[in-house]
């Protein structure tokens, strides 16, 4: 899915860029062991001048000694951060604990805490491509499923005596900080798999670098049918948008009964381009007619305008299909609609913002998203996940743990990269995950389905929830 996301917290600049200069092994981020996996010294490009990674100089990076998230620190936090650092693991444990029992919904401590607990015996690592600087609640979102995923794995004895070490890059959801990440993963053998990244123009501007590093990277967001045969070593734990795309047309057609369309979208994002076309081939082949296209990415455009010259020339069903950027442009559009024609959307629509913001106005309104905790085909991991993180959790944290659950299953095959390769693309791979078989097309494509939600009044922000469509 998705060049995506929404909030922009503030940046740690000052202490990471001290902590990132400070030594010889500026981002030496934990040592080897026994065969084990630290990331290796030495690996990681700095961006140039000018580059959005704080103006240049080191990606972020970190498997415990430095936090990477703005908003989740306590006292104990830092104190397990600076044992961490100083290769003190049992206290780094001990501290990250104690700081998950006052925050435990910190997916990074659980992280942290797992690295320091498998990082004096033999590791696999698992590097994780995460949007923290541009969207840190969608990193976070990913960070929990990669949490949750690493430590069922650890805590059955890992992959055939190797625990899994995660290390965490801030790629910023921007196409040259990513490249720089997958570089940084790609040249350190240690790394066998990544998670990430979020984006599907991100995914797509670095497929390169990971396919001349022959290092596989599975992503849990990217949703671009341009993703599809696109490399070898990309896969990704969501669907395309060939089948989203399919359900929202058939939807409109069948259910509403709706057959011109407004469609709302964003030219700037590959995401929503994507989404955009494949709606449209699917509508008019189904019989249905897009009657007026508008990019909310337009400067001093007139959305109320935009929905009133639509309805005159006969639409009557609106289509959101906006990536995070664009959300609120989207919003705005179901306050002017005000429920006066359906409205359907794409899963960058599916937003806590969504319901605070849009309340009544959203209501009915129908969103295709690939996973909803309460139709999970998993009936085990939904309880787990909310004893882990005391909430609840949505499909971009379920299928980020698909994704680490489904390197796992190539690991235990070959701990290589090559093996993870290998049984990925292997037709007859398949494993277990939160939303359900984990399995993939010739094309790196999910082989699943997708789930449609409605808004309905209920305990979620603005007093409304989003619940599974029957």
């Amino acid at each position: 899915m998705s060049q995506k996301k929404n909030d922009t917290p503030a940046l740690l600049l000052a202490l990471l860029v001290t902590l990132g200069l400070l030594g010889g092994g500026a981002w030496l981020l934990a040592k080897q062991f026994g065969g084990g996996g630290g990331v290796e010294s030495g690996n990681w490009p700095s961006l140039p001048n000018g580059g959005n990674n704080s103006g240049g100089g080191p990606v972020k990076l970190s498997t415990g000694e430095r936090s990477l998230i703005s908003t989740t620190g306590t006292s104990q936090k830092q104190a397990g951060i600076n044992a961490y650092a100083q290769g003190n693991y049992s206290e780094a444990a001990q501290q990250f604990q104690a700081s998950l029992q006052q925050s435990p919904n910190d997916p990074e401590s659980v992280i942290f805490r797992g690295n320091a607990l498998a990082v004096n015996g033999p590791t696999l690592t698992v590097g994780a491509s995460l949007p923290i600087t541009s969207d840190q609640n969608a990193a976070l979102e990913m960070m929990r499923g990669i949490a949750q995923a690493q430590q069922e794995i650890n805590s059955a004895g890992g992959i055939n005596g190797q625990k899994l070490l995660i290390a965490m890059a801030d790629d910023n959801n921007d196409n040259a900080t990513a490249q720089q990440v997958a570089q940084g993963f790609g040249k350190d053998q240690s790394v066998v798999g990544v998670v990430g990244p979020y984006s599907s123009g991100v995914s797509i501007a670095t497929l390169d670098a990971y396919k001349a590093a022959q290092l596989p990277n599975i992503s849990p967001v990217s949703t671009s049918v341009e993703l599809s045969n696109a490399s070898p070593y990309f896969f990704r734990t969501v669907p395309s948008d060939y089948i989203a795309a399919r359900a929202l047309a058939e939807y409109s057609l069948s259910k509403l009964q709706r057959q011109r369309a407004v469609v709302y979208f964003n030219s700037g994002s590959a995401y929503s381009q994507s989404l955009k076309g494949e709606f449209a081939t699917a509508f008019s082949l189904g019989g249905g007619q897009v009657i007026s296209e508008v990019d909310l990415s337009q400067s001093g455009i007139s959305l109320g305008s935009t929905l009133s010259t639509a309805q005159q020339q006969g639409a009557d069903v609106i289509v959101l299909l906006p990536n995070t950027g664009t959300l609120n442009q989207a919003l705005q559009v179901i306050a002017v609609n005000d429920k006066a024609l359906p409205v359907i959307g794409g899963d960058d629509v599916y937003s806590a913002t969504t319901l605070e913001v849009g309340r009544a106005a959203a209501e009915e309104m129908v969103v295709a998203i690939p996973w909803h905790i309460d139709a999970s085909p998993d009936p085990s991991f939904p309880g787990s996940s909310r004893n882990l993180w005391s909430a609840t959790v949505n499909w971009r944290t379920a299928l980020s743990y698909d994704a680490v659950q489904a390197i796992a299953a190539g690991l235990r095959t070959n701990p290589s990269r090559a093996g993870v390769q290998q049984a990925l693309k292997s037709p007859n791979f398949q494993t277990n995950g939160a939303s359900g078989s984990i399995r993939f097309l010739p094309s790196g494509d999910r082989n699943a389905s997708i789930q449609l939600v409605t808004v309905e009044p209920g305990s979620g922000p603005g007093g409304y929830t989003f619940v599974p469509v029957p």
